[in-house]
């Protein structure tokens, strides 16, 4: 199936200029130019008329009405198929210019990628987030281009405390408890949801490292899996909270999506989440408010953040052109759109400013005010690939009965610095 059509500023171009979605792969096509790029990126909407071709055809439009001289090849992948599909083109010397990835290290690692320095202008290198940018960081270059953002934050459905009588949310692990025992009380079915599943269990264990004071790495960016904090945080999920029934049942096999289509359902009282919630929720006629994490003593001072990566091959020798693309596509009203579009973050001050200055964005403030200090992956690790891959299948089992968060935490911590160490 394909559809064929001219994009917004297209016809202004040339006649040889042709844009072609294909709905196997999501490609678009731009038959235009002396250099072809290859860019490769991921899907944030649905496949209809939410989808993320949408953003990228009219951006390449107007990229090309200003260098007719540079086509752009795009193609769409869902979130579970892009790194994939990335991995296999680069291993059959068929490496795109571009990828739109959750990863980068082993590339950089390999010499495979441009760093930024050699792609864009130092205004647009300046204006990243330091705390997104930094985490593109390896070896004291950067080579992960942040594209996109978020934050997680602690949604709680305001009728469901109101029934329980709970005025406000929870600020500690205590309060926590103690709330979602009222609610259980209520009638409530899940009064947290908690999904360690393999779907995407970094962001909530990281979440709850965080709150009490831990986290994957330390200072100077060694492993801390096993950190007292970290080890005392599961073991208090285990004891206070999944063994007396407060949350969904086996955590380890419940997904973020399972639980955050029971918050729309209104089965779930309280949950951390994701910007994209909000959307969601309104549409189901939940009414939710946020707040900052609970913390073991005290609100959380810090907060998962995630970012996607813009990445750019060598292996084709488009530096240049690239560099005019990328530039292109960070510029501030780029950057803002694809936000607003996505219930994404930004990914720069200059777009960040705005968004926080203006009230039509007041319902993600609460994400934007968090990523300034929020805690990225250890992404700029070759060894965090197969790292995060053992945590998601093994993280659940540390709130199970009879679990032993100690054991496990200690044996991640032996995988991740062993692999660290082999490369």
């Amino acid at each position: 199936m394909q559809r064929r059509f001219l994009g917004p500023m297209a016809a202004g171009l040339s006649a040889g200029l042709v844009l072609t979605l294909s709905a196997c792969g999501d490609s678009a096509t731009a038959e235009s130019g002396d250099t072809q790029l290859k860019l490769i990126v991921t899907e944030y909407g649905d496949r209809s008329g939410t989808s993320s071709k949408r953003y990228w055809d009219q951006l390449i439009g107007e990229f090309q009405f200003e260098h007719p001289d540079i086509a752009v090849d795009v193609d769409v992948y869902d979130r579970g198929e892009v790194d994939r599909k990335v991995a296999d083109l680069v291993k059959a010397g068929k490496a795109p210019d571009m990828a739109q990835i959750a990863t980068y290290a082993d590339y950089a690692a390999e010499d495979k990628l441009y760093s930024a320095d050699e792609l864009l202008s130092i205004p647009a290198q300046a204006d990243f987030i330091r705390a997104v940018s930094v985490a593109g960081t390896a070896n004291r270059k950067q080579y992960g281009l942040p594209f996109t953002a978020s934050t997680r934050v602690f949604f709680y459905n305001k009728k469901l405390l109101k029934q329980a009588g709970i005025d406000s949310p929870p600020k500690t692990w205590d309060e926590l408890q103690a709330d979602a025992t009222a609610l259980q009380q209520s009638g409530v079915e899940i009064p947290y949801g908690l999904p360690l599943g393999p779907e995407e269990a970094q962001a909530e264990t990281l979440n709850w490292m965080l709150s009490a004071g831990g986290g994957y790495t330390d200072n100077i960016g060694s492993y801390t899996f096993d950190a007292p904090e970290n080890i005392r945080a599961f073991e208090w999920l285990r004891d206070e909270m999944v063994a007396k029934g407060l949350t969904n049942p086996s955590p380890g096999k419940t997904n973020r999506k399972d639980v955050y289509d029971a918050f729309i359902r209104g089965e779930v009282a309280m949950l951390n989440g994701h910007p994209t919630l909000m959307e969601r929720a309104q549409e189901g006629g939940i009414d939710f408010g946020m707040a900052p994490l609970p913390g073991r003593e005290k609100p959380s001072t810090a907060t998962t953040g995630v970012a996607d990566w813009m990445t750019a091959f060598k292996q084709n020798g488009h530096r240049k052109e690239i560099s005019a693309f990328l530039n292109f596509v960070y510029d501030k009203k780029n950057v803002l759109k694809f936000a607003e579009q996505y219930d994404l973050l930004p990914v720069t001050n200059s777009a960040f400013d705005e968004m926080r200055s203006d009230e039509a964005h007041q319902n993600v403030w609460e994400f934007l005010d968090q990523l300034r200090t929020a805690q990225l992956y250890p992404v700029d690790k070759v060894s965090w690939a197969p790292t995060v891959r053992d945590l998601r299948r093994q993280i659940g089992t540390t709130v199970e009965q009879g679990g032993n968060p100690g054991s496990v935490l200690q044996a991640l911590q032996r995988e991740a610095e062993a692999t660290e160490n082999a490369n």
